[in-house]
């Protein structure tokens, strides 16, 4: 990879990384409070390298088969590195999503929770579990209907046996965020989660604002796909 784009990377990650400091300050936040998931889908290993050397250990992406053609090398060389999977899951992919990844943010119907339920029981490894919520109600977008969240939610503890920690939403692109936001840590509330993955390169500084647990950050480090 050329030197200078992987430091303008290393830039950019060091300035987001200040970002989210200063966006707890300024909401009375413990400093570390908000966790930088770094969007590395699309690219490559030689452009992940450098950010790893910057001291980056948290990475998403949204493809299974993707991660799997770059993340097994790069776990082996870091194996203090934390991988979420932040797109949508297939319930034919869920034994390679438990297999490679730490976090799984998108369990959002029966069939993924009842496979991800075989598959832990299976391989005996127990990936961190978030519901996506589509808190906007987008037709095409992945995610259970708000209205239904918390009573999955419980129906993934008491019928599949998931420990569920957090919710996940990615709020509608032409709206204003806040409300999404403060829609996603309402429902945690009910639910009885404490992590909120929400924000992205556009809005992350509000969604820690919001309470974020995570933000998940991509072209802001990387630059544009």
């Amino acid at each position: 990879m050329d030197n200078a784009v992987a430091g303008d990377a290393v830039e950019r990650l060091a300035q987001v990384k200040a970002k989210i400091g200063a966006a707890e300050r300024e909401a009375g936040r413990e400093p570390g409070s908000a966790t930088l998931v770094a969007v590395s889908k699309t690219f490559d290993a030689g452009a992940i390298r450098p950010v790893i050397g910057a001291g980056q250990r948290v990475f998403g992406e949204n493809r299974v088969q993707e991660a799997q053609g770059k993340w097994p090398a790069l776990k082996a060389d870091f194996p203090d590195i934390e991988l979420h999977l932040i797109g949508p899951l297939q319930s034919n992919k869920a034994r390679e999503a438990v297999a490679l990844f730490d976090v799984i943010e998108t369990v959002d119907r029966e069939k993924i929770a009842a496979e991800l339920a075989k598959e832990i029981a299976r391989q005996e490894r127990s990936p961190r579990l978030y519901v996506q919520v589509n808190t906007g109600s987008e037709p095409q977008k992945a995610g259970i209907e708000p209205k239904q969240a918390v009573a999955f939610v419980g129906r993934c503890r008491e019928v599949h046996g998931l420990a569920i920690e957090g919710l996940m939403c990615i709020p509608p692109a032409d709206e204003n965020p806040g409300p999404h936001f403060a829609l996603l840590e309402k429902l945690a509330r009910a639910a009885g989660v404490e992590k909120l993955s929400m924000g992205m390169s556009g809005d992350y500084e509000l969604a820690v604002a919001f309470g974020a647990t995570s933000v998940r950050v991509g072209s802001a480090i990387f630059g544009s796909r």
